[in-house]
């Protein structure tokens, strides 16, 4: 080990990358792989955003911007939170962002003490921890569970309350679930937050992908509730903007005002160009996000009965772009059977360990593949799917 590495902090949490690095080499030995398990959009972001770009780097528009984001983007996501989600901000109230991770890292940073209980929404989106631990935290998962379509159930947050608890990462819809937790189960949230004096981080990052029957609510609508969060959001998923690396973070002024130079240590600005690719996005046509939703709808619609006939359990979601599937009738541990399935039939999907989940039963499914090509995909699965069902009889 290198001296360098020898002096590694216990900050630092490993994540299963080990895996992910495995899955990848053996993909690529491969042809004809259908990839479905990161959370990356298969759309192209849509043209009039190309287009702006384009002009910002012809019109000089590349040069440092102040560190909160250029003041008409700023402007334009305020609008759109009231216009979308009826929060009320003011541009002096957003900081823009390199990605919503670069929002995860601020916040943790700049909020958590060391030795800080931090609750997380579960299974997970592990940089989380990550960044919890960075900052001297300690991250706390709050379990959901299929039989409530994996909701978040307030008893479970309440449960795991402690004097050191200073934060709750609500995140709705959730990665890798698809879960929609309801206005009511939010309406509670926001009560146990005021009562226990808890700082909530509303991580909405898919808000805008809600399918029907379901309904998300913003927290930091509700009353006494803004002054105490967070609210998280960004462009990638929705535009499919994954590598323009442009998110934000809403927040109360006077943390905002107190931050915002933090964030220019950070990274100065976020790039230039993708901050006027996002004001046309904010600002321009939604119709071809509309198309996009509508896309994931219809995929959704194919793959759930699919599941279904396949004799696969799993959490309906009412958002994003993921199922999370159960796969213990099958009779192989989670990771087995995604690199064998991976090997025999080219299909690539992750383990729900790789979300933080003790549960070894659940995989991930991204649902982020044109439908004749999810078709064969499901096709695959179920071939690999009965010939081992049969195997283990």
């Amino acid at each position: 080990m290198s001296v360098v590495a020898d002096h590694l902090t216990d900050r630092i949490i490993e994540e299963d990358g080990s895996f992910r690095s495995r899955m990848l080499k053996i993909a690529a030995t491969m042809t004809n792989v259908i990839a479905m398990g990161r959370g990356d959009p298969d759309f192209h972001t849509p043209a009039h955003i190309v287009e702006a770009a384009k002009r910002a780097i012809d019109e000089n528009q590349h040069h440092y911007t102040p560190p909160n984001g250029i003041p008409a983007l700023r402007a334009a996501i305020a609008a759109d939170l009231k216009k979308e989600y009826g929060l009320d901000y003011s541009a002096d109230e957003i900081i823009v962002t390199a990605g919503v991770q670069e929002s995860i890292a601020l916040i943790m940073l700049t909020l958590v003490k060391p030795g800080d209980e931090v609750l997380i929404t579960s299974p997970r989106f592990t940089t989380y921890d990550m960044a919890v631990s960075l900052a001297g935290g300690v991250p706390v998962p709050v379990p959901t569970f299929e039989k409530d379509d994996f909701a978040l159930d307030v008893k479970e947050i309440e449960k795991r309350i402690t004097p050191k608890t200073r934060m709750f990462v609500l995140v709705s819809p959730n990665n890798p679930t698809g879960a929609v937790t309801p206005p009511a189960a939010i309406r509670q949230i926001a009560e146990l937050a005021i009562r226990h004096d808890l700082i909530i981080v509303a991580d909405e990052i898919y808000a805008k992908i809600i399918y029907d029957g379901s309904e998300h609510l913003s927290i930091a609508t509700l009353p006494g509730m803004k002054e105490r969060t967070i609210t998280l959001n960004g462009f990638s998923k929705t535009y499919a903007m994954t590598g323009w690396r442009v998110g934000y973070l809403a927040a109360p002024l006077d943390f905002v005002t107190r931050v915002t130079e933090v964030r220019h240590m950070q990274s100065i600005n976020t790039s230039t160009i993708s901050q006027y690719a996002a004001l046309a996005a904010v600002t321009g046509p939604q119709e071809p996000i509309e198309a996009m939703i509508a896309e994931y709808t219809r995929r959704r619609a194919f793959l759930l009965p699919a599941l279904d006939k396949m004799g696969l359990s799993y959490g309906k979601p009412g958002g994003a772009f993921y199922v999370y599937i159960n796969i213990s009738s099958v009779g192989m541990p989670t990771p087995e059977f995604c690199e064998q399935l991976l090997r025999e039939t080219g299909v690539m999907l992750f383990p729900g360990t790789m979300f933080g989940d003790h549960d070894p039963n659940y995989i991930r499914l991204s649902f982020l593949q044109p439908l004749p090509i999810l078709a064969e995909a499901v096709e695959r699965m179920q071939r690999f799917i009965a010939a081992h069902r049969k195997a283990a009889a």
